[in-house]
């Protein structure tokens, strides 16, 4: 990525290559290639691992180095830091209860919506899990740049193949055809781009905010990380594959962050 670019326009562009990384982990339903469930809770596993390293190195730690920056050393920076994760954490919980939507294993959550078709709720159920992931690329080029973001989205872009995939098995299961369920799947990623942008925009016009925000995108993903992600790898007694795939992705990530960042 060019350096010269806005903190904008690279938050856009780092969520939306991380978005496109849906499309292509779905890619093998267009070849009649389903891997087992073993294989999709190891993958699945694996993208907690990133997302989980990426919430701590590349969220946390920078937000509590940014407000002890702004406040000095003493309790007020983690308490910032804190106080900005439970709310992160606390905003998905109140979208998780209040938007319809639907999980093909877990079933329906939120309120009823018998208007909107099946396949619908799944859709708005994949975008209440994407959006933190986007919103935490668009705010790492927003509050640090290229060296900030870049780790981040490829975190997001590796652990955003094995969901597509994920994804479009499901809806093969719903018996969709092979191309209708790629399509689907690769639509669900472009939610990333869009909260990329607007957390790039918020980091780069209040930079005040900046710990608050970071802090905001990793309690938003560690969020999705314990309510959705790990509890589905762990559904079909795969937990130790699932578990594996975690630790590998959560040292990747850390050496993605330390070696680009």
């Amino acid at each position: 990525m060019d350096a010269s670019l806005s903190p904008v326009l690279l938050g856009f562009l780092g969520s939306f290559g991380a978005g496109a990384l849906t499309a292509v982990g779905a890619l093998p339903v267009l070849f009649g290639r389903t891997p087992s469930q073993g294989w999709r809770d190891t993958s699945l596993g694996f993208a907690a691992g990133v997302m989980l390293a990426a919430s701590f190195f590349s969220l946390i730690i920078p937000a509590l180095d940014a407000a002890e920056l702004r406040y000095g050393a003493g309790p007020v920076p983690p308490l910032i830091v804190c106080a900005a994760i439970l709310l992160g954490m606390g905003v998905i919980f109140a979208v998780n209860e209040m938007i319809p939507h639907e999980h093909f294993t877990s079933g329906r959550e939120g309120p009823e919506a018998v208007s909107l078709r099946r396949v619908w709720l799944f859709i708005v159920a994949i975008a209440i899990h994407n959006a933190p992931e986007g919103l935490a690329v668009g705010v790492a080029f927003g509050a640090d740049g290229v060296s900030g973001g870049l780790p981040v989205a490829l975190g997001i872009g590796l652990q955003n193949a094995p969901e597509g995939l994920a994804v479009a098995v499901a809806l093969l299961g719903e018996r969709y055809s092979p191309a209708r369920a790629f399509a689907v799947a690769a639509m669900t990623g472009m939610i990333e781009p869009v909260a990329g942008l607007l957390g790039a925009a918020v980091m780069t016009v209040t930079q005040p905010l900046l710990p608050w925000g970071l802090a905001f995108a990793a309690g938003a993903m560690l969020y999705v990380i314990s309510h959705e992600i790990i509890p589905e790898t762990h559904r079909s007694g795969h937990q130790r594959r699932a578990t594996s795939g975690l630790a590998i992705g959560l040292v990747v990530m850390l050496f993605l962050d330390v070696w680009l960042g």
